[in-house]
């Protein structure tokens, strides 16, 4: 091992306190009063001998165009979100925002049932125009015999409380789970699952599924791993028993295609931002599936002519989301990502990735498809 990678392990791996002397080839008989051992609270972290990945934060000096969106190009439907904002205060603050950045409606993904779907239903109720609140699923009793009617009399509850339709529904390989309602071995395509989203295409409510994480969450946690400083959160590599991002996919096209009444939001891509090819090919044979883009961006960022490219095939499956809070400068990199030909920029306080970004620049047509004409399609159709 050379000199730099041995520097370049030991940062790495934390080895800070590596003396001096060791470093820089010095004897250990070395004069201390000359050259002073280094201890790990000495360590300059500044020198790029000791800078941990985890803490790279690079400024791109490339003279190029810097594109700043302070509105959307056209009225937007965000089909993606969830009750962030938990004061009226914050709610009015939230509208303000939404009034300032071109964003028409937002879909809130409670995940929720019962009582809490319905204080939150409450919360929101003074701006019924701008918001819209979708429960989720009971599963209780999901592992006894005769489960699916009670939860099925609780969706329709929860519909004629003002629910428009389900989401976020998730299932990252151990279960469906729904808010606290959490289950173990129920997926998508269980017969269990049948009578709620049957219920769901009879009462015209779209639902909003969560299956599986971005690729990089199952890889090995090591120096290959490019998208490793986010999915350490994240990871599922250590999860042992669960359905992996592929198998979850198959349960997701089966569930979709036994309900062909029902319509599907596929949340994040359906997390197949590295494959989108595979996307597409679901979308091709599901007329009932949609995918939201939300939470995203910076996994697709990296790729803008391959991305533009699905955008332009897809346009009509695709739709506006954030879940990312309800900030401006949110909502803004999102913009300069969809609508700038901007390349090479870094946006660390949105993103925990530590690679550059591009903008897509998308034609109009496009945008007013993914910003809203394809949320709008959706929710007109339930009457």
């Amino acid at each position: 091992m050379n000199r730099r990678s041995f520097l370049k392990a030991a940062s790495v791996a934390g080895l800070a306190a590596t003396p001096t002397s060791a470093v820089l080839g010095y004897s250990p008989q070395h004069d201390v009063q000359k050259v002073a051992p280094w201890s790990k609270n000495q360590v300059d972290q500044q020198s790029p001998e000791h800078i941990l990945l985890n803490d790279y934060r690079p400024k791109s000096i490339y003279k190029i165009p810097v594109t700043e969106i302070a509105r959307a190009r056209y009225p937007i439907i965000d089909m993606h979100s969830h009750p962030y904002a938990k004061t009226p205060q914050q709610i009015a603050e939230w509208v303000h925002t939404m009034d300032e950045v071109g964003v028409e409606k937002t879909v809130i993904l409670t995940s929720s049932v019962g009582t809490e779907f319905d204080a939150t239903y409450r919360q929101y109720s003074k701006y019924p125009e701008r918001f819209e609140m979708w429960c989720g699923f009971e599963y209780a009793g999901y592992d006894r015999p005769g489960f699916g009617a009670a939860a099925v009399r609780e969706l329709e509850r929860c519909h004629q409380a003002g629910a428009r339709g389900v989401g976020e529904l998730h299932d990252k390989g151990q279960g469906m789970a729904s808010g606290k309602s959490k289950t173990r071995g129920l997926h998508p395509d269980d017969t269990r699952m049948d009578p709620l989203f049957e219920k769901c295409g009879e009462l015209s409510m779209p639902v909003s599924i969560h299956v599986a994480d971005p690729i990089w969450m199952y890889q090995k946690m090591d120096k290959t791993n490019d998208g490793l400083m986010n999915a350490y959160h994240w990871r599922l590599d250590n999860q042992p028993n669960i359905v992996g991002l592929s198998g979850m996919i198959d349960l997701l096209e089966r569930a979709v295609q036994k309900h062909p009444q029902t319509t599907f939001v596929a949340c994040h891509f359906a997390n197949l931002d590295y494959d989108l090819a595979r996307l597409g090919q679901l979308f091709d044979r599901n007329p009932n599936l949609y995918a939201d883009i939300s939470a995203r961006y910076a996994e697709t960022a990296p790729i803008p002519r391959f991305a533009s490219q699905f955008y332009a095939q897809h346009s009509d499956r695709l739709l506006y989301g954030t879940d990312m809070g309800f900030d401006q400068p949110m909502y803004r990199i999102t913009f300069r990502i969809l609508e700038s030909l901007d390349e090479h920029f870094y946006e660390t306080e949105q993103f925990d990735y530590h690679w550059s970004l591009n903008g897509f620049g998308l034609p109009d047509l496009i945008l007013q498809r993914v910003y809203h004409e394809n949320a709008a399609k959706i929710l007109a159709a339930r009457g």
